[in-house]
């Protein structure tokens, strides 16, 4: 065997060693290319995965928004001191039955309306309108007013959420000609602290304001069909003071006592 030279030995084995430029630029470019590659299919997969939860979130919000749950502002005093000017509620519709769109009928309800409940509904007299009162009479139920004391079938009502304010005539609403709107039963032109007797009629409600000094409701227009009943207010979910003076009261006069407030 002939003897290795040791010059001839080191040179060949740095030869072996010798960085290869162009294997790794090509390399290192195939990785870069297969990296933004991967990328490209990781964002396009990401933007079908939201677009293919769209349509399963809107019918989501669509139910809700059809069968449970509704919002409502509070444009006016008549349902002070439950109820203030500028109070946004969530809405129960499920609680009476929610009805369904133009079948004309309505899902099961959790209960029946009882006194006392404070009740959304259509206005009778204009049903794009809705309205908020307490429901004090049932069907069958025999109602009157003397100074302001509510009795139901012959016994006081204890009415604990009124507020106060001093007896007076309340004008109806449309004037001398509302008439067509009242029914037969509630007086036109009374006084809004004396009326009755009168019976609630079958499939039918009165309402009141709890703020009975500055309430359209019952007295006025009449009884509530139950098929204009929408809902019960469930709690408050904002409020604030509104101010005219203010450029944003939404902002600035915002009741944080009022946040989360349950409506009874």
């Amino acid at each position: 065997m002939r003897p290795v030279n040791r010059d001839r030995r080191d040179e060949a084995l740095r030869a072996a060693n010798r960085p290869r430029r162009g294997v790794r630029l090509l390399s290192w470019g195939s990785r870069a290319t297969s990296s933004r590659a991967g990328g490209g299919r990781s964002g396009a997969g990401r933007a079908a995965g939201w677009l293919g939860i769209l349509p399963l979130a809107l019918l989501l919000y669509l139910f809700l928004r059809t069968f449970v749950v509704a919002a409502f502002r509070i444009p006016s005093s008549s349902m002070e001191r439950t109820l203030q000017v500028g109070d946004f509620l969530l809405v129960n519709k499920w609680v009476y039955g929610a009805e369904i769109p133009l079948l004309r009928r309505r899902l099961p309800a959790l209960r029946a309306p009882r006194h006392a409940d404070v009740i959304v509904f259509d206005w009778p007299v204009d049903h794009d309108k809705a309205f908020v009162k307490r429901l004090v009479g049932l069907p069958g139920d025999t109602l009157q007013m003397a100074r302001g004391v509510l009795q139901r079938n012959g016994v006081t009502v204890a009415e604990p959420y009124l507020t106060r304010a001093s007896v007076a005539r309340e004008p109806v609403a449309g004037g001398a000609n509302s008439a067509n709107v009242v029914e037969p039963d509630v007086q036109v032109g009374a006084p809004r602290d004396s009326w009755g007797p009168l019976v609630v009629q079958p499939r039918h409600f009165f309402v009141l304001g709890d703020n009975r000094a500055n309430s359209l409701d019952s007295r006025y227009w009449g009884f509530v069909p139950d098929s204009l009943l929408r809902g019960a207010p469930w709690f408050v979910y904002f409020s604030f003071t509104p101010d005219p003076a203010q450029v944003a009261p939404w902002l600035t006069r915002i009741r944080w006592a009022r946040l989360g407030t349950t409506v009874r």
